[in-house]
């Protein structure tokens, strides 16, 4: 019976985290800032270092999760399905700071299905609605050291400095909507008390949403109604039918106040969270912007970007939409966001939480039935001159390649020679059919097995960056176990 031996898409040739389990928040610890009265300058800003020689205004309340009997057991347990309240505040303020920890520690489901809620005023649905560990800056239920200015996630601690202010009251929650028990839950919230706010206060919100591109559909990062400034995006990406990220090349459009067309239009998704070139550098974090997820074996991205130094004001309305793709046209990315904004009340309702919070599953990469990847031979090939490298192939070609990398020899000459060697399981005769790229500036090739010249001569010629489909050299005579494969330049 003939057997079918092929041979990856081989060469672009070319020649150029135990205590009771508490419901309710506690009374504040004492305050360690007493009111002055006729403070010279206004602290409801303060926070910068230029601020710290002048008086506050305020107390500060502090909430925790300590042991009330004295002991050391200083965490809540949260069951599945239980919520925990960590602030239930009563008259004005701001929450200043708030840190967090949660054992079993780096836990997916709970990282993903633990859900923070704020609401200020007594209002009965939150303004703050969103899975915690994207709450904290970090998509997928992931874990990943990182430092910004407004959060950032340490060593085992969920930080946020992002002001809060309520004139009424607070009141804060974890919901653990998981299977899985959360066995300690520390936190420690910091409330900067006052006698009141000015009128023009506005409130912070953030707005988790989640969908899977369509074609021709932007993604709808917040669709705000009433007064305020937009201040921050996080966005989770991941493609679930190829590696491509093609879809970085969406760019964000925000509508201002009913405008009839977007006031701000980007360049494209990396450029809108300040970096550049497909994150071609890797991770990293600064104040105001940051990628601290790329290069990933699911492909996955999480990147953010603080308005800080430039929120975005609207009066009546905002609507922040992102493309995917150059024209909406990259179907099926799992996109996860975060919008984080300030504003008046009353404000528009909150889309309801996805039921599936769990990350997406890796993407699944084609395959070619029985191929032999030729960039992942276990015997590295070799070449006479020039460069051998695996290219990746999923940058922006969405699945046309087989396990969508390659084996790319670039930089030989006439007369050159690749050589590469396969495994056949038994001595025989196979048909042999290989898989190649073709380009603008790609050579011609003559192969051989074994020492003997086999099929036709393959022209590396194409108009654009292309795949071959399968070319079969005929039957060919091959040994048990290794036997070398050699492609030779002719020329252009």
């Amino acid at each position: 019976m003939k057997s079918l031996f092929k041979i990856a898409a081989l060469v672009s040739l070319s020649l150029v985290p135990v205590a009771a389990r508490a419901q309710t928040a506690f009374a504040p610890r004492p305050s360690f800032a007493a009111p002055v009265a006729n403070a010279p300058v206004s602290t409801l800003g303060a926070g910068s270092l230029g601020n710290l020689m002048f008086p506050r205004a305020g107390k500060m309340a502090h909430y925790s999760s300590y042991e009330r009997n004295g002991g050391n057991a200083d965490f809540r347990v949260v069951p599945p399905g239980e919520t925990l309240t960590l602030v239930d505040h009563q008259g004005a303020g701001v929450v200043r700071r708030w840190w967090l920890t949660i054992a079993p520690f780096n836990n997916v489901e709970l990282q993903r299905q633990g859900i923070i809620r704020c609401y200020w005023d007594g209002e009965t649905t939150p303004s703050v609605e969103v899975p915690v560990s994207d709450f904290f800056g970090m998509g997928f239920g992931q874990w990943r050291d990182y430092i910004s200015l407004p959060l950032n996630m340490t060593s085992g601690g969920y930080n946020c400095y992002w002001p809060m202010p309520f004139k009424r009251s607070a009141r804060i929650t974890f919901q653990n909507t998981s299977k899985r028990p959360v066995t300690s839950f520390y936190y420690n919230v910091d409330v900067e008390t006052l006698p009141s706010l000015p009128p023009e206060t506005l409130y912070f919100h953030a707005q988790f949403r989640r969908t899977v591109t369509e074609a021709g559909k932007p993604v709808t990062i917040l669709n705000a109604t009433g007064k305020g400034h937009y201040v921050g995006t996080l966005l989770s990406m991941q493609p679930l039918r190829s590696r491509s990220e093609l879809y970085l090349e969406g760019d964000e459009q925000i509508t201002i106040d009913g405008e009839t067309r977007p006031s701000y239009i980007g360049t494209g998704t990396e450029d809108y969270f300040s970096s550049g070139w497909y994150y071609n550098t890797g991770v990293y974090s600064a104040p105001y912007h940051g990628v601290t997820i790329t290069k990933d074996p699911n492909a996955r991205i999480n990147t953010y970007r603080w308005h800080i130094e430039d929120p975005i004001p609207f009066e009546r309305s905002l609507r922040f939409e992102m493309e995917h793709g150059p024209r909406n046209d990259t179907p099926g990315v799992d996109y996860s966001s975060v919008a984080y904004w300030y504003q008046t009340h009353p404000r528009a309702p909150f889309p309801a939480l996805p039921r599936d919070l769990m990350p997406p599953p890796p993407p699944v990469v084609a395959r070619v039935a029985g191929m032999i990847e030729a960039e992942l031979l276990p015997q590295p090939a070799r070449a006479s001159r020039g460069v051998v490298e695996r290219q990746d192939m999923a940058f922006s070609f969405n699945g046309q390649w087989s396990n969508e990398a390659q084996l790319w020899w670039r930089e030989g000459q006439p007369g050159d020679t690749l050589r590469l060697v396969v495994d056949a399981p038994a001595a025989r005769e196979y048909e042999l059919v290989g898989y190649f790229t073709r380009a603008v500036d790609y050579g011609d090739f003559r192969l051989s097995v074994n020492g003997r010249q086999v099929g036709p001569l393959v022209s590396g010629y194409g108009t654009g960056v292309v795949p071959s489909g399968p070319i079969s050299f005929g039957r060919v005579a091959m040994k048990s176990g290794a036997n070398e494969i050699v492609l030779t330049l002719t020329g252009k």
